[in-house]
């Protein structure tokens, strides 16, 4: 919903509100739902309508920061979203409430009615006689409108549990601690309770006793109850006052041993990362790039940095790409850093990722120093932010695309560290053209690195020209035979090789071979690719899929055959080929389930793989010290894709892929299968020629009025009727050229124009970069709000794309 809504604070909670804490509402002009809300401001001025108390404070201390919804306001102007939009993808799952919700009994409680009030046990009735209750259902059973407290009150015991969204709410992790009953503490008092128990034969609780003795250091330590034995020894010791069991706190998080750590002060410095540290600890801007050939030794760098912020005091943000690459990175900083440094991603719990927010936002002892995380870190409560590391800053992953709000995690963190004054440090060998730009103009700072770390060479890039292999019959499968052999002599040599396919599953499409028709997805416009391992054909849009058929549903005839190559296919010809090798695949379809990736690149770190095919999940960041060949199997495929990027992204994913071999000496080969081996960024890439394909995109740039010189707003306008859509989109273009005269590009369809079964159009507006385009902003956002007034036009969505690249 746009905008905020007034409340009014009943008495008995004056003085108990505070600005980014929660509070529970009830919204809508007759609605008994309830909903979580964050309290923005605090004040007197009294509104000429009559308001809804809040219900409920469920917060004594803010769960979000001043800054922090500041930077959630900037983020909702300059990416045309609302600040619900940004605050429902920054609070992490457990911190948000939704109504509507269900009680359950707690599957842990104990069966103690002896502490409930009068309310409290009749909800514990209610809940013993049907398992699951919605609140609303409760508060009239009960005849109480606040119920909440009550409820909050009973989550904290651990007495019932919410469903649905409040089921996965954070609470601390309690674990029970066992240690002896005071007056149990000397050697003598231990010598007289084992010779009692001995007189008695109490044989089983004397063998108990012995094992807490063991476990405990004699008594000197609480052991955990869930490490002793269950059953009635351990109980009748504690109930005879022998043993108490106390609940602590314990943290859902990994512990690093401290006496491990080793000091950053360790780290030698070659003379080329010494002077980008150097120029970098200067500061002569506040955001810089560093731009190192693969394997230039960037992370030293960046653990310097950090290491100077962290005596500093301060806190720093480690953004990467993927989250793949906080497996080996996390290691690493652990090292030096060990339990300062925090991790949070979208494949941690909502309870681990509720306990990261609260200890990054701490500022005593327990707070994390230093924070590594995919775009969502950027949200988190930082409490004294000194330093932002963007690396692989040209990674089309910082981009969100769905829902909103639709920011690039990069730009959003250059505007966070302006809040707090913190340096920003975007780390790329290939950077993207808008900061090579923005270095090149002065606007950024600029520390170059040349040369690989340890004085390695580069890999030795190979071109290789398929229409002539297949000429002369040197091409098995989809391999050419220099790709092959490059393999099988790395295999023989005890080293690993990774191949990139930058498409996933076996098979592009299924296609008849007497009628050339080729199986669509109902809900999108798009073929469907075929998966071997599900014996499905899949929609990689909506996820819709259908067993492989036996025949052409069109024809029926049954010679259908397989059109192009993905990475399951790949895996399944080099498992033939060499039968001898251990093949793994790394894409999304074999990382789904949760640390799968992680034992992915633990197999291939501890060679227990060796060949990893893969997507561009393959090409980012990975250090991996026995791989010798890496080979791009279709860089055709790269290269031709309609967009105004395709040249500069096509050269950084085969350079960044390239970078994974020859890392740590023998020098690396990298081999590149394609059909035009003259195309320049093929040669940009055989040269690593970055300066180049630069000068050349920064032209096309100049002449067809792309970023960096000018700024995109995309609109895309969607609809379940293609005519209501035509209409809607037509409409919109006519008051956009009116108000923007030669600014406005279509409407058109996008590359895939259908998806969930909406159709989609495409409006592209331009802007100069040095044009302020807040009013802009607005008045595009007025003329969507006047479209959905129009008759017949209402149930038209708009989605907004602030720099859609």
């Amino acid at each position: 919903m746009p905008g905020t809504f007034t409340y009014r604070v009943p008495q008995e909670y004056n003085g108990a509100v505070n600005v980014g804490a929660r509070v529970v509402v009830q919204f809508g002009a007759k609605s008994a739902k309830l909903y979580s809300a964050l309290v923005r401001r605090i004040h007197q001025e009294a509104p000429q309508w009559k308001c809804k108390y809040i219900v409920a404070v469920l917060d004594i201390e803010p769960v979000a920061t001043e800054r922090q919804m500041e930077h959630w306001e900037w983020l909702a102007r300059y990416y045309m979203c609302t600040p619900g939009d940004v605050m429902a993808v920054a609070m992490p799952a457990g911190l948000k409430l939704a109504s509507e919700s269900a009680l359950a009994i707690h599957p842990d409680f104990s069966g103690d009615l002896s502490s409930l009030s009068k309310y409290e046990l009749q909800i514990v009735q209610l809940l013993s006689d049907y398992s699951v209750m919605r609140l609303v259902d409760i508060s009239r059973a009960i005849g109480v409108q606040k119920i909440m407290p009550i409820v909050r009150g009973l989550i904290e015991r651990q007495v019932v549990v919410m469903d649905e969204e409040l089921r996965n709410r954070y609470a601390p992790r309690k674990v029970a601690y066992v240690s002896l009953a005071e007056g149990y503490e000397s050697d003598k008092a231990q010598r007289e309770l084992f010779d009692a128990l001995e007189g008695k034969r109490r044989v089983k609780q004397v063998e108990l006793l012995m094992q807490y003795m063991q476990l405990s250091h004699f008594g000197r330590e609480a052991v955990p109850k869930r490490d002793l034995p269950q059953g009635s020894p351990l109980q009748t010791l504690i109930k005879n006052g022998v043993l108490v069991v106390e609940e602590r706190i314990e943290s859902r998080l990994e512990h690093y041993d401290q006496s491990q750590l080793l000091s950053p002060d360790t780290i030698q410095l070659n003379a080329e990362q010494q002077a980008a540290y150097d120029y970098l600890t200067s500061a002569p801007h506040p955001v810089s790039l560093l731009h190192g050939v693969t394997s230039s030794g960037k992370t030293e760098v960046y653990i310097k940095l950090i290491h100077k912020v962290v005596q500093e005091g301060r806190q720093a943000l480690f953004l990467l790409p993927e989250i793949a690459l906080t497996a080996q990175l996390i290691n690493r900083l652990r090292r030096y850093f060990g339990d300062k440094v925090g991790v949070y991603h979208s494949r941690f719990s909502a309870s681990q990722r509720t306990e990261v927010w609260q200890r990054t936002k701490a500022t005593g002892e327990g707070r994390y120093q230093v924070l590594l995380g995919a775009r969502s870190a950027t949200f988190l409560p930082f409490s004294d932010l000194g330093l932002i590391i963007v690396d692989e800053e040209h990674d089309p992953s910082y981009k969100q695309y769905d829902p909103a709000p639709r920011y690039h995690a990069r730009d959003s963190a250059i505007v966070l560290a302006q809040m707090w004054g913190a340096q920003v440090v975007l780390g790329s060998a290939t950077p993207s053209v808008e900061t090579y730009y923005n270095a090149q103009s002065g606007k950024y700072g600029l520390a170059v690195m040349r040369q690989r770390y340890g004085g390695f060479s580069l890999p030795r890039v190979e071109v290789v020209d398929m229409k002539e292999e297949h000429r002369s019959g040197r091409v098995k499968g989809h391999f050419s035979h220099a790709l092959l052999d490059a393999v099988g002599s790395a295999l023989k040599a005890g080293k690993q090789a990774i191949l990139f396919q930058n498409r996933r599953g076996f098979s592009l499409r299924l296609e008849c071979d007497d009628c050339h028709q080729v199986p669509q997805c109902i809900h999108c416009d798009v073929s469907l690719v075929y998966h071997k391992a599900t014996g499905s054909l899949r929609c990689h849009y909506c996820g819709y899929s259908i067993p492989v058929p036996a025949e052409c549903p069109h024809c029926h005839s049954t010679h259908l055959k397989m059109v192009g190559i993905g990475t399951e296919r790949i895996e399944e010809d080099l498992q033939i080929l060499f039968p001898d090798a251990r093949v793994a695949r790394m894409d999304l379809d074999s990382t789904l389930q949760k640390n799968q990736y992680l034992e992915l690149l633990s197999d291939f770190e501890h060679r227990r793989i060796d060949i990893l095919v893969g997507t561009q999940m393959v090409t980012k960041g990975l250090d991996f010290e026995h791989v010798s060949v890496v080979g791009i199997v279709n860089a055709d495929n790269i290269i031709n894709y309609p967009s105004f990027r395709s040249f500069e992204r096509a050269f950084q994913q085969m350079t960044q892929v390239s970078g994974r071999a020859g890392r740590h000496g023998e020098g690396g080969r990298v081999i590149i299968q394609t059909y035009n081996p003259h195309h320049q960024v093929i040669v940009n890439v055989v040269d690593n020629d970055y300066q180049a394909l630069y000068d050349e995109q920064i032209q096309e740039r100049r002449v067809f009025r792309y970023p960096p010189y000018h700024r995109l707003i995309e609109i895309t306008l969607k609809h379940r009727d293609a005519e209501v859509l035509d209409e809607a989109a037509d409409w919109m273009a006519a008051q956009l050229r009116a108000t923007f005269p030669g600014r406005v590009m279509g409407p058109e369809y996008p590359l895939v124009s259908r998806v969930r079964a909406l159709y989609l159009k495409v409006l592209t507006l331009r802007f100069e970069r040095t044009e302020p385009i807040a009013d802009a902003k607005r008045v595009i956002l007025q003329i969507g709000d006047d479209l959905a007034k129009q008759e017949g036009l209402s149930a038209v969505s708009i989605h907004y794309d602030v720099d859609p690249y």
